[in-house]
């Protein structure tokens, strides 16, 4: 029955109050034979007269403090008409307090305490002090001041029903919001991942088919003239595309879950292979410089990465777009003013052509740029580039910050 009577409000207030005002009517019924038998008055008159009670609740969702003027107002005319009429006079507690009470109920869970409290305490101080009026003596005054407890008891009651409510709202919210920042976080999770992985597929995608490009020419030029040179040109290739396999296949195995056993351990390349990444572009033609400044122990494996990315990305833009040149790297650990910086620097004395190069004045824009900004801040540090100033050329500039204790003075060529 409670389960039909749900399913037929469906959430519509209207339909709530209406079941509400008919099930006070239905309860009350009882009360009002007896209390009309007990007086012999007419059972008609008294059923009238709660009806009259219970017809404001049908807008109790709607406006529920004139409701419960209403109602009181109600209660009152009841307790002054009591002592006219015929038979034994009866309890405080008239058929009316019913509606009173439901009333009170709904202003309690609709409003806040303070109104719902107010509004009780009016209701009973009306209903008391009528009370009061109509039934003076000292015999009457544990009945009328009963008149107090129906009501405060009905606000009580629709208080702590709404605090609940409030309470499991709050819960559920609070829920809600803990799965969105979940789900949050792990969108922003795998989108960190996937640029990272994004980053390290181009640069060493562009690395060596660069290279490849670069030492094919060569081989292509000197395979009539000097069929030796490009032969070993075309050694270099082997090699050259070999390396960029396997550090394909060690990228892409990050793609892969971490429990897969079949996913490559092949290690990162850091600082320790920088020698032979400049003989590599050596190789290829381009005249590459190194000079370092301090020495360091044991680099965090992603510094080491990042340094080396971006060492091989700028050299890689020197090969592609300045043209027949002279690159210079340098490597500051910490031996500055700035002992916990590692300084890197790479430029080059050639012409660019490309979009965003020093030949248009402009500081890069291509993805190899913008991956080399986000290694440098992925680590904490910054990362400047552009034409070098007065002099043809660019120059490739990042500061990344060192642990503590890791740089060291001292110079090694």
């Amino acid at each position: 029955m409670t389960e039909m009577l749900r399913r037929w409000c469906g959430g519509r207030p209207l339909r709530t109050d209406v079941a509400v005002a008919l099930a006070c009517f239905l309860l009350a019924v009882p009360l009002a034979a007896a209390t009309a038998y007990h007086r012999g008055a007419s059972v008609t008159g008294y059923l009238l007269f709660l009806l009259l009670s219970c017809l404001p609740l049908l807008v109790r969702s709607r406006w529920p403090v004139p409701v419960v003027a209403a109602t009181v107002l109600v209660g009152v005319v009841e307790l002054v008409l009591i002592p006219f009429s015929p038979g034994p006079r009866p309890e405080a507690l008239g058929i009316s307090m019913f509606a009173v009470g439901v009333a009170l109920y709904a202003v309690a869970t609709r409003t806040d305490r303070p109104t719902a409290w107010r509004t009780g305490c009016c209701a009973a101080a009306a209903l008391t002090l009528t009370a009061l009026i109509v039934r003076p003596g000292l015999e009457e005054l544990p009945q009328n001041l009963g008149l107090i407890a129906w009501p405060c008891l009905s606000v009580a009651i629709g208080d702590a029903v709404r605090s609940r409510r409030e309470l499991l709202a709050s819960a559920v919210e609070r829920a809600e919001r803990a799965e969105r920042t979940r789900e949050e976080e792990a969108r922003r999770r795998v989108t960190e991942e996937r640029m990272r992985i994004a980053r390290e597929l181009h640069d060493v995608v562009a690395h060596h088919i660069t290279l490849v490009n670069a030492q094919a020419g060569v081989a292509h030029h000197l395979m009539r003239t000097d069929p030796e040179h490009a032969y070993r040109a075309l050694e270099r290739i082997r090699d050259t595309s070999r390396a960029a396999l396997d550090e394909l296949r060690a990228t892409v195995g990050l793609l892969r879950h971490s429990g897969d056993r079949a996913a490559p351990r092949e290690p990162a390349p850091g600082l320790a292979g920088l020698d032979d990444l400049l003989d590599a572009f050596r190789h290829s033609g381009l005249d590459v410089a190194l000079e370092r400044a301090g020495t360091s122990a044991d680099l965090p494996p992603i510094l080491d990465l990042t340094a080396y990315r971006i060492v091989q990305e700028a050299l890689t833009n020197t090969h592609k777009h300045a043209g027949p040149t002279t690159a210079r790297v340098r490597l500051d650990f910490g031996t500055a003013t700035d002992a916990g910086v590692l300084r890197l620097t790479v430029e080059d004395d050639g012409r660019r052509t490309g979009p965003g190069t020093a030949a248009d004045g402009g500081a890069g824009t291509g993805h190899g740029m913008i991956g080399m900004h986000e290694r440098a801040r992925a680590v904490g540090g910054t990362l400047a580039a552009g034409p070098r100033p007065g002099r043809r050329g660019f120059r490739v500039h990042a500061e990344l910050p060192l642990p503590a204790g890791t740089g060291r003075k001292g110079c090694r060529p």
